[in-house]
């Protein structure tokens, strides 16, 4: 059965390009590695499979018959565009392009992960990196669907479906007004914050400060008073600011520079931040962040 033009192959174009480009099967076998007979059986090849011949042959080499001369254009785009595509995944699973979406619960502001992150954009310049805030359900159920590349979250607790791994602990502080009492201190414990008024977020993470609260004020017999806010983060701290309460920060907020605040930290406490991921994730470039990490 005659073979179809649609049955070419790679080696094909190659040959007849470096042919056409030498003007000798001898000279393009010499650059290709190969002998003269392997590249004239393969154009004959080329030739049969296309129905028509592509050269004129004469002893002093070969050139381009009106087939060829229209072949050869299309010929070199194929090559180009294959030539591209193989570059292109070649650096992707350098991890030099592509993209991860990252879901976060603590500031970035400083820390392990705002170090990790001005890393891996050092080394890889080219990889987009889409940060993510919500609540740790929200973030797992995402990374279960492949929608989310990696979450870090606070505490150590095991995912159903999800890899994890402790990655680092912050201190815990209290954000108080500069005008507070316990202001002057330079570390608080709980029980002198036994009697206080606290706020919380309603966006995340106030719902884990929320509970964060609870357990640790509960441990002191006392039933805590705490108000969640429709507010942002920053604006909570305003909120402290003007005396309408306490909240507590993770250590890497500290850094942050906001008007009619201090930060103190709470005695004992460390607050252990974990990485979650699923294990079907084959990002490279996700993969290589998580090395990193």
């Amino acid at each position: 059965m005659k073979r179809r033009a649609r049955d070419i192959e790679f080696r094909h174009l190659r040959c007849f390009v470096n042919a056409a480009d030498h003007g000798s099967f001898r000279k393009a076998g010499s650059t290709m590695g190969v002998q003269q007979s392997s590249i004239s059986r393969c154009i004959c090849d080329l030739e049969d499979r296309l129905g028509t011949s592509l050269f004129h042959r004469h002893r002093s080499g070969v050139t381009l018959n009106r087939a060829g001369q229209q072949f050869l254009p299309r010929a070199r785009q194929i090559i180009r565009g294959l030539d591209e595509s193989l570059h292109a995944m070649a650096a992707l699973g350098r991890s030099e392009n592509g993209s991860i979406r990252v879901g976060i619960y603590s500031s970035i502001a400083s820390g392990f992960l705002a170090e990790l992150l001005c890393s891996f954009g050092d080394q890889h310049n080219h990889v987009q990196i889409e940060l993510i805030d919500g609540n740790p359900e929200e973030h797992v159920a995402a990374i279960r669907r492949l929608k989310l590349d990696v979450a870090f979250l606070t505490g150590t607790r095991t995912w159903q479906e999800c890899d994890s791994a402790l990655m680092w602990s912050e201190g815990v502080f209290v954000v108080l007004p500069e005008r507070h009492e316990l202001a002057i201190r330079t570390a608080v414990d709980w029980r002198e914050l036994s009697g206080e008024a606290f706020m919380v977020s309603k966006t995340a993470p106030g719902q884990e400060i929320y509970h964060y609260l609870v357990r640790k004020l509960a441990d002191l017999s006392w039933h805590p008073d705490i108000h969640v806010q429709s507010v942002s983060r920053d604006n909570l701290l305003s909120l402290v600011a003007i005396g309408r309460g306490l909240t507590v920060v993770s250590e890497a907020m500290t850094v942050t520079n906001h008007p009619g605040v201090v930060f103190r930290p709470i005695k004992g406490e460390r607050l252990p931040f974990s990485a979650i991921w699923s294990p079907n994730n084959d990002n490279p470039a996700f993969r290589r962040l998580l090395s990193m990490a």
